[in-house]
């Protein structure tokens, strides 16, 4: 396969074409956070959290690593600004709907506290769960409704009745914890119509209490 020569954060990257600047940077072991991605299911760039800054020529932008092919002469740069700016803004509209989440990232780029308030839901809409019923194990039991900000996740309980008791995989690839404690509290009722979730829980405590009832 045919191989292209590029630059991540001012080292010489060698990476085969194809290959997403995410992929070609973890090769060589430079690390970009992200939430949405797991190398068992195809590209999606939600949570925009990897977002990288490219240069071609004098000309520059902002990407999201995980579906941005790898390119013959491109100029990255994981920890610029302009990046680091945007991951701030990302990991406080994250941060907003799951309180809690990714506190090492948080402290990096200094994001102290949320400033928008709204009811935290604990989804952040990564995806992940969906993406894995559906890819991985073909059973899709989950799905989304809903368009911008009134996308939503939603169970369907008659499915999941049959699968997820023996299943339960996607429950560690959730960062946030939330389908655990969704599934303890929703798939239970046994109901015909897709249920929604996430169940709006008042603070973390809440969350490990459902947790614990399916340990």
């Amino acid at each position: 396969m045919k191989q292209v020569t590029m630059s991540i954060d001012g080292k010489e990257v060698k990476a085969k074409e194809g290959m997403t600047i995410l992929q070609a940077a973890m090769e060589v072991g430079i690390k970009i956070p992200t939430l949405c991605y797991d190398d068992r299911l195809a590209s999606y760039g939600a949570c925009r959290l990897c977002s990288v800054e490219i240069k071609k020529g004098e000309r520059s932008r902002i990407v999201a690593s995980c579906v941005y092919p790898v390119e013959e002469g491109l100029v990255v740069e994981t920890e610029s600004p302009r990046v680091q700016k945007i991951r701030k803004v990302i990991l406080e509209l994250l941060r907003a709907r799951s309180p809690g989440l990714k506190e090492e990232l948080a402290e990096r780029y200094e994001v102290d506290k949320t400033r928008l308030d709204r009811d935290a839901t604990f989804c952040i809409l990564c995806g992940l769960c969906v993406r894995y019923c559906a890819e991985v194990k073909g059973a899709n039991v989950l799905g989304f409704v809903g368009r911008g900000t009134e996308r939503q996740v939603v169970f369907f309980p008659d499915i999941a009745f049959k699968t997820c008791p023996t299943c339960k995989e996607c429950f560690n690839i959730c960062p946030t914890g939330v389908i655990p404690s969704d599934f303890a509290v929703n798939v239970p009722r046994f109901e015909k119509q897709p249920t929604v979730f996430p169940v709006r829980l008042r603070d973390e405590q809440n969350l490990r209490e459902f947790i614990k009832k399916i340990e």
